[in-house]
This record gives structure tokens, C-alpha cells and sequence, in this order.
């Protein structure tokens, strides 16, 4: 049989396609999605006032290690502050979780897309015309997603803590506590759902339960570690997007409640 010669199709212009679909439909989305989240979340965070109501803390500013509520951990505004900086007790924690979501394996796809057109979407020419990859700065930094993974892990435990905190309310009269439940303390647990559904659902958990093993036989718990994690993992992406929004309408929530816009009805 004689030798047939073959060549790799030329590389396309950008937004050069075949595809029919509105493939730009997408990463639209996904821009405006994401863009929004940025801004509230970047003006939450210079707040630095109303994200406690009572019982309720804001999951930007949790856990509290300084701060003027009654939920920070040592007391107000550290002295090794400087005076010349913005402050928010949200600036000492809000880079663990912000970095977890940064190098997460599903938010690089998608704002690779959204944002640096790299490409714009599947089988779509881009603008560049060079390949870097991962290996070269800054995006060998996204190799720091198994360590932000860790410190996520840590947020959980503190923020279904704050979940069941928010299940005790004060009587204003006597100052005792007692076991309750709030429009705001179901807020708080959806999003303790939400946003474990979406940690416990990483590819780096999931490789770090089940990684190294050819077979799972002997290893029960492990097997099932792995396949909790893989049912989450399956559906990574939806509560990438849930756990997004229902954070963000999380702060949002108890900071309507601090400014006594809304009023937290009490079920019992």
C-alpha cells in the first residue's frame, strides 16, 4: 500500500468555526455570571459594616478574626494594621475561598472561555497563536488548587459552626439563648449544603481519596470516600453555579437584615 501524505488542518482566524449553535451564547453567560459575583462580592468585602445581624454572620467575613461584631474571634481592628490601608475583616479571610474557586479545575475552563477567549469555545479559532500552557507563570500558580482545597475544607467546618449558631437566638429581655428556628438560619444552612456540595465535590478530593489505587478491594472506606466524592464530582459544575449565587445571597441577606431593610421572620 503506497504512503499517503496528510496534513493538519490550518489554524483558523479567531471566532473562525464550523459550528451552527450559538457556541458564544456560553461563555457569555458565563462572563456576566462571574463579572457580577466579582463586583458585589469585591464591594461586600470593602464594606466592612452590616454583615452580622444577631446570630447571623456573613459567609465573607467568616470565620471573623478582627472585627466590630460580636462574632470576631480577638476583638476589633489588629494595631499591626496599617492606618493608610482600606480595612475589612473580610480582606483576612476571603483570599482561602476566593483562590479555591480561582484554580478550580470547572472555573478554569470556563473563564478561560469567558475571559481570555482561550479559545472562545470548542472547535472556535482563537486569538493567539502560541500555547502556553500550565507550566509557565502565571497560570503554573493554578498547580496551588490542592492547598486552597485544604483551607476550603477548614471554611466548611466554620461555616456549618456558623449554620448552628444561627439556631440560637438571643431574648433581649433576659439575655438568655434558646433553640430556634429563623428565615436567616435556613439561608445559612442551604448554603452550608451548597457550598460542602461543591468542596466535597473537588477533583483533588477526589484524587486524594481514591488516587494511588489500582483497585479498592480491602479498602472500604476509601471506596466509599471515593464514591461520595465522584457522585458530587459528577455534578460539579451546577453547584459551582449554585454555591455562587446562593453565597453571594447569603451576605446579601443578612446585610438587607443589619440595615433593617428586610426582617427575619422566625418559623419558631
Amino acid at each position: 500500500m503506497p504512503p499517503v501524505s496528510t496534513s493538519l488542518p490550518m489554524r483558523g482566524t479567531f471566532g473562525e468555526t464550523m459550528r451552527r449553535d450559538i457556541w458564544w451564547l456560553q461563555p457569555l453567560v458565563v462572563f456576566f455570571g462571574l463579572s457580577a459575583f466579582i463586583v458585589y462580592s469585591t464591594w461586600a468585602a470593602f464594606q466592612g459594616v452590616n454583615y452580622a445581624f444577631g446570630n447571623y454572620l456573613s459567609p465573607f467575613y467568616s470565620p471573623e478574626f478582627f472585627g466590630s461584631s460580636h462574632h470576631a474571634l480577638f476583638g476589633p481592628k489588629p494595631s499591626f494594621w496599617a492606618e493608610w490601608l482600606p480595612w475589612s475583616p473580610a480582606f483576612l479571610i476571603l483570599w482561602a475561598p476566593g483562590g479555591f474557586r480561582l484554580t478550580c479545575y470547572y472555573y478554569r475552563g470556563a473563564y478561560y472561555k469567558a475571559f481570555w477567549a482561550d479559545p472562545p469555545n470548542c472547535s472556535v479559532g482563537e486569538p493567539r497563536k502560541s500555547y502556553l500552557g500550565e507550566n509557565s507563570f502565571p497560570l503554573i500558580m493554578q498547580n496551588a488548587h490542592r492547598y486552597f482545597m485544604y483551607l476550603a475544607v477548614l471554611i466548611m467546618v466554620v461555616l456549618t459552626y456558623d449554620a448552628w449558631k444561627g439556631m440560637w437566638f438571643e431574648n433581649a429581655a433576659t439575655g438568655e439563648t434558646s433553640f430556634g428556628l429563623g428565615v436567616g438560619s435556613l439561608v445559612l444552612w442551604v448554603n452550608v449544603i451548597l457550598l460542602g456540595s461543591y468542596t466535597f465535590g473537588c477533583h483533588s478530593l477526589r484524587h486524594l481519596v481514591g488516587g494511588r489505587l489500582n483497585v479498592f478491594t480491602g479498602k472500604p472506606v476509601r471506596n466509599a470516600a471515593h464514591n461520595c466524592v465522584t457522585c458530587l464530582n459528577k455534578r460539579h459544575m451546577l453547584f459551582a453555579w449554585m454555591s455562587l449565587v446562593w453565597v453571594g445571597f447569603t451576605d446579601f441577606y443578612i446585610r438587607m437584615l443589619a440595615m433593617g431593610v428586610w426582617v427575619d421572620w422566625r418559623i419558631f
